[in-house]
Formats: C-alpha cells, structure tokens, sequence
C-alpha cells in the first residue's frame, strides 16, 4: 500500500527523511541555485535517482526547478521550511514544558534520605 500524504508538513518530512536530499538543500542553502549535473556530482548514484530525490523535494516545495533549454536549475525554497520549523518549536515547547512538570513532580515526590 502506497503512503497516502495529506499536507504539505507531511511531504516537507518524508523529503527531509532522507541523507541524500538533505544533503542536496544544504548544498543549495550553501552555494545557491545549481544544475542537476552539479548537484549530482558530490554523489555516488546514478543520474536518475539524484533526479528522483529533486523530484520529492519539489513535490515537498522545497526546491524550484527553473529550465532553461536543456538544463534544470534547482534552488530552494524556504516556506516549506519554516512551516517545519514552527512545527517542531511548537512541539518542542510542549515537551519541555511536560518535562519540566515531570521533574517537578519527581523532586516533590522521590524519597528522600531521612526517610529511608
């Protein structure tokens, strides 16, 4: 059964779930719009599977694709990025404040040594 995604978060994570294409937004982050034969050759694969990793990464708005004549040049995007980021920090937040409850909660309540 195929992956059903829903939003555009849910795209944004599956492309970041990979090295590969991680690997390809820092480059573009790094030294900005680049060629699919640039942004292919840091890497031991074939052609077609960079293609396939910039294909997700465009489906996830992650990168633009601008073709002029026969080459394709790719930069990134950074909407999808922040909507991640806002995701994690809310999340994160969250969690630090669940933790914090927790230790509260462990301090009040763990024996302490007279008791023992």
């Amino acid at each position: 059964m195929a992956i059903q995604y829903k939003t555009t978060l849910d795209h944004t994570f599956h492309a970041l779930g990979d090295e590969t294409r991680r690997d390809i937004l820092s480059m573009l982050a790094a030294q900005g719009p680049r060629s699919a034969s640039e942004l292919h050759a840091p890497f031991e694969v074939a052609q077609p599977t960079v293609s396939k990793h910039l294909k997700v990464l465009e489906k996830a708005g992650l990168v633009e694709r601008e073709i002029n004549g026969r080459s394709h040049v790719f930069k990134i995007k950074t909407a999808a990025m922040s909507e991640a980021q806002e995701w994690i920090s809310r999340h994160k937040q969250f969690w630090a404040g669940t933790l914090k409850q927790l230790d509260t909660y462990i301090e009040k309540n763990a024996p302490r040594e007279e008791d023992e």
